[in-house]
């Protein structure tokens, strides 16, 4: 196995006392390889609430440190967390159409949203074969009100920031394959990476200054807030 799939990196910075302690204090270094996959993505998972960070180039750290996150951040962090148990990962960057947003998002946002958002999920080395965890961005608390909301749909789902075949029958627990939740959406594949650091050097989101203070300050709270109201059934 290559050594660039378990390196650390400016953005995998799972050297510092933060991560190291978590690691320490959850015993995952103590786990066999199956289980070790298992808890860190139940971790960033579950215990990383979804939710939209300031920026998709934030470190491990600062979002361990932030408590949620979105597609790119969780995939950061469970990368970190992944290699620094011995766990060989890589990331696979995409764009997405904005549209299955939607319901996440207010009326003005989504106007103002680009077409297309970048996009990114990890790929874990598991017996010789790279499984997808794009999964790991929805809590279960999130997709149990998703599905108890819409829990008369049938087959394909695109909304509330979800894009699946069948929102009934899906189930994003590990079970050592591939975990997807918003693959419906993908328009553009730019296939793998050795670390998110080399993604966004060449795939950033691309929208003006003042759309991205205007995010930063005013939508993505919007967007945490409608979130956090869907989780709680409000």
């Amino acid at each position: 196995m290559e050594k660039k799939y378990l390196e650390m990196t400016k953005m995998l910075n799972f050297d510092v006392e933060s991560i190291q302690s978590l690691i320490k204090n959850r015993k995952w270094i103590e786990l066999d390889e199956y289980n070790k996959i298992a808890a860190i993505y139940d971790f960033v998972r579950n215990e990383i609430l979804f939710g939209y960070n300031s920026s998709d180039l934030l470190s491990a750290e600062e979002v361990l440190k932030d408590g949620y996150g979105q597609c790119n951040t969780k995939a950061t962090l469970l990368m970190a967390l992944l290699r620094s148990v011995g766990i060989p990962c890589r990331l696979h960057g995409s764009e997405v159409n904005k549209h299955f947003q939607r319901g996440a998002t207010s009326w003005l946002i989504s106007v103002l949203a680009p077409e297309r958002i970048v996009h990114t999920w990890v790929e874990v080395l598991y017996l010789g074969n790279w499984i997808a965890l794009e999964g790991v961005i929805t809590d279960e608390s999130y997709m149990s009100a998703i599905k108890d909301k819409h829990k008369n749909v049938r087959g394909a789902f695109a909304k509330y920031a979800v894009a699946v075949s069948n929102l009934e029958r899906l189930n994003l627990n590990w079970h050592g394959e591939d975990t997807f939740v918003q693959n419906y959406a993908v328009v553009v594949d730019y296939g793998v990476y050795d670390n998110p650091d080399s993604f966004f050097e060449q795939h950033r989101q691309t929208w003006s200054k003042l759309k991205n203070f205007a995010y930063v300050h005013y939508g993505r709270k919007v967007m945490n807030r409608n979130v956090d109201k869907i989780r709680k059934r409000i």
